[in-house]
């Protein structure tokens, strides 16, 4: 990774944020029902990513297919089960962050979904994760920040406070979308889970529209430039964009840059939809974009403080219960035939412990195109012959 941000790094990262920004606004100008525009966005995403998964990831695929991944053996049953309900996380968020853009200001909408690191935090501690100082004062921040943003529309009631409510939830959704998704895809690849999730995302939307009879089709001219607008930005530049740049600066880095989100969103809602931002609730909009700042960076704290104390960890980790093997004692030295898939046991022996294995990075509005590491980089080099597809 690179020290220095060099210009195309940085045009990367500003396409990333300025890409992102524009689901808010996009959805809050088309005219459609805010479920049509979701089920629509997952449908344009799976169309774009299933022939890219077929195209790049064939041979996982046909594997998964003939039952020879992990997915369908009979102890990856459960982790299936936790991909269905992350799913279904992200088809909630998606409806109710969507529905909130057309009930409150794009800069609240936004602002009050961008909590979803508090959320994410506060299900961490819920865990048994022990969370430090700095995140705890990061989650008090933010909610002192939601209460005073939110203290008009509190106060005034009506269709402003249910989008307000409507954006928490689906910060909470896409916080519940992670957590859940961490649980699932121990041995799936990122574009296979992220392909998987959009179609059942779309799947499950689809039958909310057809239960409670909402059109699909017969859209006007400014629904559909904003369907084609949120296939082309968040979905393909921002992705794209993203990408890019995860492999030239750090996840902490390009997380507290996304909390840009809301003061872009908000002004590409004035100059385009005409809507203002009360001045009442800037003050609370800034201590939400703070708290989350804060709880964001206090991971990288928190790992810092690992590495400083390294000398004192010589044991090797708790092999996660969600994973598909049971651990158990290995050997120092282990050769495997090349026609032998490697155990993941083996890799996990090598983590020392004083790093976290688990690299989340989320932005809202596209939480189906999340970047979820959740296995650690080989220690030693690649065996020789060993498929490119098993990592």
């Amino acid at each position: 990774m690179k020290s220095k941000l060099d210009p195309l790094s940085m045009a990367a990262m500003a396409v990333t944020v300025v890409s992102v920004s524009a689901t808010a606004p996009l959805t809050a100008a088309a005219s459609a029902s805010p479920l049509a525009m979701a089920f629509w966005r997952n449908c344009l995403g799976f169309a774009v990513l299933g022939p890219l998964l077929l195209l790049l990831r064939r041979r996982e695929v046909v594997r998964v297919a003939r039952g020879e991944r992990g997915v369908l053996r009979r102890e990856q049953w459960r982790p299936l089960v936790f991909g269905f309900l992350a799913a279904t996380a992200l088809a909630l968020h998606f409806a109710a962050f969507m529905t909130s853009t057309r009930l409150t200001s794009v800069a609240m909408s936004t602002a009050l979904v961008a909590t979803q690191p508090v959320w994410q935090a506060l299900i961490a501690a819920g865990q048994g994760v022990r969370s430090s100082r700095r995140t705890w004062v990061g989650l008090a921040l933010s909610v002192v920040g939601a209460a005073a943003a939110g203290g008009l529309d509190i106060r005034s009631g009506g269709t402003a406070l249910l989008g307000d409510l409507l954006a928490l939830v689906g910060a909470v959704a896409q916080a519940g979308y992670t957590a859940l998704s961490e649980r699932s895809r121990a041995d799936v690849s990122t574009p296979l889970y992220s392909t998987f999730t959009s179609l059942v995302c779309g799947l499950e939307l689809l039958a909310v529209c057809r239960l409670a009879h909402i059109p699909l089709t017969g859209f006007d001219r400014s629904t559909q430039l904003s369907l084609l607008g949120l296939l082309i930005l968040p979905q393909i530049l921002g992705l794209g964009s993203l990408n890019f740049a995860l492999g030239r600066t750090s996840a902490t880095t390009m997380s507290v840059l996304l909390l840009l989100e809301t003061p872009v969103a908000a002004l590409a809602a004035w100059w385009f939809l005409g809507q203002g931002i009360k001045p009442a609730t800037v003050p609370g909009l800034l201590l939400i974009i703070v708290g989350v700042t804060v709880v964001v960076t206090s991971g990288g704290v928190e790992q810092a403080t690992a590495q400083q104390g390294r000398h004192r960890s010589t044991g090797t980790p708790p092999y996660p219960a969600y994973a598909p093997y049971t651990p158990q004692p290995t050997p120092q030295h282990l050769t495997f035939p090349h026609s032998v898939k490697r155990d993941p046991r083996v890799d996990w022996a090598r983590y020392t412990g004083d790093e976290s294995p688990t690299v989340t990075l989320t932005y809202h509005g596209a939480g189906a195109f999340d970047t979820l590491f959740l296995r650690m980089p080989h220690a030693a080099e690649e065996e020789p012959g060993r498929d490119k597809d098993d990592r």
